[in-house]
């Protein structure tokens, strides 16, 4: 089937008892046995769901390549679940750009217990290669990153871990399942922070692991019933119900998005306008061909006159809310120096380009007119 249809039908199976379309709220924390240590099919909450169940066939199916989906309460959680593959002594390679919350969690949660984690360009795979060692364990790859939006080229990567038995991981959060498809391209695992693009409301908090590997999914579920960080059954209906929207949310945030950019590259206001399907961005070729259903709806700006016309200019908007977050049919601004990247070091935050001049724009399903003039207003 195709992405739109998968998104409707994925996972999706008529309640036995009734008959119900839509997949019920199985609001419960256990299940009566028939004898003990005998469950019919579940035995307690945190180990399985039914509505959870669905919603886990639901993002395997739309997640291209993939065969195993294990969800949980955050998109953090489930990067907990991933570096807790990992043991003591081992090495990863990480996007230097990562997502702050992201980079805040390997470095002060996980370091101490001794997981070596290296911030690298991944845009220079030969860069990548020279830190490669015998305890490299895993590359942590972002493609768009954030909030930079840099592209890597991710069948690169993946090529040069297989030749070191190095597990790729790759966060989708950004692209969706509907425009980039990292199983196909060689990577072992998908993480999404669902809260974004797959819920697509700005009502929900959840993370999701999708794989193909029937070995690391067994290890990854095991890791979601022992450490518990599970979402509940309202969480997994609201994003079945956001699931059937998908593909149509994302033509409109991409429509949005491309008219949005090229009309802000003519204005002056912007030092930099960044948006890969632009062919002013450094990567654009490898987007297109990388990005194959489309480049999302993230724009990255730079204002000129420093910080205080960039609070200012975003403070003024009207339609568009200072926020954290993303990919919601709203659109939102933020500024990730002081929000989504407050906790990267000072330091690193400048070398890394994410200094008070930019702004990350996640455009929503609104007319894209109408944010324009929004735009232009605050301007």
């Amino acid at each position: 089937m195709q992405c739109d249809t998968i998104c409707v039908h994925g996972g999706d199976k008529p309640e036995l008892v009734t008959g119900a379309v839509t997949t019920p709220i199985f609001q419960t924390s256990t299940y009566v046995q028939d004898a003990p240590g005998k469950p019919r099919v579940y035995d307690y909450a945190r180990a399985g769901n039914p509505t959870r169940t669905a919603l886990e066939e639901a993002l395997a199916a739309i997640e291209q390549g993939g065969k195993h989906a294990i969800t949980f309460a955050s998109g953090l959680a489930a990067t907990q679940a991933i570096v807790q593959l990992l043991d003591s002594g081992d090495r990863v390679l990480v996007c230097e750009d990562v997502y702050g919350g992201t980079g805040r969690m390997f470095d002060k949660l996980f370091a101490k217990y001794g997981i070596e984690f290296i911030f690298v360009d991944m845009r220079n795979v030969s860069a990548v290669a020279e830190l490669v060692n015998a305890k490299t364990r895993m590359f942590w790859i972002e493609s768009p990153t954030n909030p930079l939006l840099h592209v890597i080229d991710i069948a690169a990567l993946t090529a040069l871990a297989k030749q070191h038995d190095i597990l790729t991981v790759v966060d989708n959060t950004f692209a969706s399942p509907l425009c980039q498809s990292p199983l196909q391209l060689g990577a072992d695992l998908v993480l999404h922070s669902t809260t974004k693009y797959i819920g697509g409301h700005s009502d929900l908090v959840g993370g999701a692991v999708i794989t193909a590997d029937d070995h690391l999914a067994e290890r990854l579920k095991f890791l979601q019933f022992a450490a518990g960080a599970v979402n509940a059954p309202i969480e997994c209906y609201l994003l079945l119900r956001s699931l059937k929207t998908l593909a149509v949310r994302m033509q409109k945030h991409q429509h949005n998005a491309m008219m949005i950019a090229q009309a802000l590259e003519q204005e002056q206001a912007f030092s930099a306008v960044v948006y890969p399907g632009l062919p002013s961005h450094p990567q654009h070729a490898l987007a297109s061909q990388q990005m194959v259903n489309g480049f999302s709806g993230i724009i990255s700006l730079r204002l000129r006159g420093g910080k205080a016309a960039t609070y200012k200019f975003m403070q003024n908007l009207k339609l568009i809310k200072l926020a954290e977050s993303l990919g919601g049919v709203e659109s939102l601004i933020n500024h990730p120096e002081t929000m989504t990247h407050a906790s990267v070091p000072a330091a690193r935050r400048k070398t890394l380009g994410i200094t008070s001049d930019l702004v990350r724009l996640s455009v929503g399903i609104e007319n894209h007119a109408d944010l324009l003039a929004d735009i232009r207003a605050s301007l």
